[in-house]
């Protein structure tokens, strides 16, 4: 039985379909991979392999909608479901036969109660009136009564279950937001099956440190799941220190770090860094002349000579970099910066390379929305998936060059939003429109990129603006997105506060703003807070936003 495997274009994806490629071929399954960016690629994807293919593997995209109705299958077609997206859309719960969800079983999902949503349809209208059975008319009269106050009882039953049943979907499909890495699932099964190996592990820490590096999943969720993945480690990377051959050539080994979160530091200069990470660009404001001064005091501070913070980090002095992470954390804390260090995994193989696992992640992601080759978008999404294999370090490298490349495009395009005040307080939601015309705006046309993007601004703008209202609202981000057929790509991203919970509203706003204004909208991505606007119906939309979350 061949399988068909359908893989978003998220990293985190790409992990969970690494790690199920290796499974398929501990156990020759045979497989055909197509990667899909959107619900339209799905759909297209289906209709071209429903006759040659039974089972069909949908990662990270599919639980958030009705997929029997979207996709109208026979009978005889199974889907398996390992989509992080949340919440899961009921009728996949609920149905047995054809769509089975892999699920970590602590993941709350908070599903409403089957009962209160779906019902038998009973016959309503019994035929209970010709009955002639010669009584007398009074007697008729009186059962024919009771009758209609019976029916009536029921419609009114009826009627108040489903507006409860509307209000309890309303309340569980209002927000979105995100379960367990998919990654982390596929590893657990691995594990379960005990065909688990460090490449599979490395993949399910770099699916995790996606969520984290995208901001999908609360600090709280990342440092568990860190911990889960933490005994995994130990268990895989232990080796004897004693034996001669405990580091050969090719070997690989995975080792837990309290590390900087500093972007590509050890690939860059810290200089490079310091400045293209949203963390440290949005504490010490480096888009003002202001925050430039504070830049070099902070380096100042640590006794870090110009000279060796703007040389690549490999060449710096061995002797400065012994106790770096000590140094910067403490200058890092009197600047207002706690939380310098995260947790997370690094992985070495053999004696020159180790990588930390978000500069994996920023390496992948960029090569999967490379803009610079013109082709199909498959090569992409399969050079993407080759830089995750330990053999391709070339494919690697390249993405860690695209990365700092995407990394410097979204600092300077954060610095001009706030210097120009291009972020705009609507009422409810803060809003943000980048022109044509701006320097790397064709990268923005693209989701995660967008994201990013949409993500560092309301940090940097949080940490600028004076108003005390503006710092706890959410932002929508518009870029355009193809010229000539005239549209744009929207995202919302919820508010930038310490306690958030990561939860996005706008999924379900969007839908109700276009169906209200009749907006030409369309809701392609997996994500549903991201959507395409025909560029001319943009104001009546943001009208219809504002006064539908004012």
């Amino acid at each position: 039985q061949r399988v068909l495997l359908l893989v978003a274009s998220d990293v985190d994806a790409l992990c969970a379909c690494k790690i199920l490629q290796a499974l398929f071929q501990c156990d020759h399954v045979q497989y055909t991979l197509v990667p899909v960016s959107g619900w339209q690629e799905l759909e297209t994807a289906f209709l071209e392999h429903k006759d040659q293919f039974k089972y069909f593997v949908l990662i990270n995209c599919g639980a958030n909608v009705d997929l029997l109705e979207i996709l109208q299958p026979e009978e005889d077609t199974f889907f398996f479901v390992c989509d992080s997206h949340r919440p899961i859309n009921v009728v996949n719960v609920y149905n047995d036969t054809q769509i089975k969800l892999l699920v970590k079983q602590d993941d709350e999902l908070d599903v409403p109660a089957y009962d209160d949503i779906f019902r038998d349809e009973e016959d309503e209208e019994e035929d209970s009136e010709n009955e002639s059975d010669g009584s007398e008319p009074s007697e008729k009269r009186r059962r024919f009564e009771e009758d209609i106050i019976e029916r009536t009882m029921k419609r009114r039953q009826r009627r108040e279950w489903e507006a409860r049943r509307r209000e309890i979907l309303f309340d569980y499909e209002q927000y979105e937001y995100h379960g367990t890495s998919s990654a982390m699932v596929m590893f657990d099964l691995a594990w379960m099956m005990s065909k688990d190996l460090n490449d599979m592990l490395w993949w399910a820490i770099v699916g995790l440190t996606d969520q984290w590096v995208q901001d999908k999943i609360t600090q709280m969720k990342y440092v568990t799941d860190i911990g889960i993945l933490q005994r995994h480690v130990s268990r895989h990377n232990h080796r004897n220190e004693d034996e001669e051959n405990s580091l050969s050539i090719d070997c690989m080994r995975i080792a837990f770090e309290y590390d900087l979160r500093l972007a590509l530091y050890q690939h860059w200069s810290l200089y490079e860094s310091l400045c293209n990470t949203s963390y440290t660009s949005a504490n010490l404001k480096l888009w003002s002349v202001q925050g430039q001064k504070r830049l070099q005091e902070f380096l100042a501070d640590m006794g870090l000579p110009l000279k060796q913070v703007k040389q690549k980090f490999n060449s710096m002095d061995m002797s400065l970099k012994e106790n770096l992470r000590e140094m910067i954390e403490e200058s890092a804390s009197k600047f207002g910066m706690k939380d310098l260090r995260v947790q997370t995994f690094s992985i070495h193989f053999g004696f020159k390379n180790k990588f930390s696992a978000s500069d994996i992640v920023y390496a992948t992601a960029s090569l999967m929305e490379n803009i610079e080759k013109e082709g199909p978008e498959t090569t992409n999404f399969i050079k993407a998936l080759d830089s995750l294999s330990r053999g391709n370090l070339d494919k690697l490298h390249q993405g860690l060059d695209l990365a700092k490349k995407q990394l410097r495009a979204i600092q300077q395009t954060v610095a001009s939003c706030i210097c120009t005040n291009l972020v705009i307080s609507q009422g409810p939601f803060l809003y943000c429109s980048l022109m044509e015309g701006t320097p790397d705006v064709k990268l923005f046309s693209k989701p995660v990129s967008l994201c990013l993007l949409s993500k560092y601004l309301l940090k940097s703008f949080v940490c600028s603006t004076k108003n005390k209202r503006c710092k706890l609202l959410p932002l929508i981000m518009a870029a355009p997105m193809d010229v000539e057929q005239g549209t744009v790509i929207m995202v919302g991203i919820p508010p930038e506060t310490e306690s958030s919970d990561k939860k996005n509203f706008f999924g379900r706003a969007f839908e109700k703003a276009a169906d209200s204004t009749n907006s030409r909208t369309l809701h392609n991505h997996f994500d549903m807070s991201i959507i395409e606007l025909k560029t001319e119906d943009r104001s009546k939309f943001l009208d219809a936003l504002i006064s539908l979350l004012s």
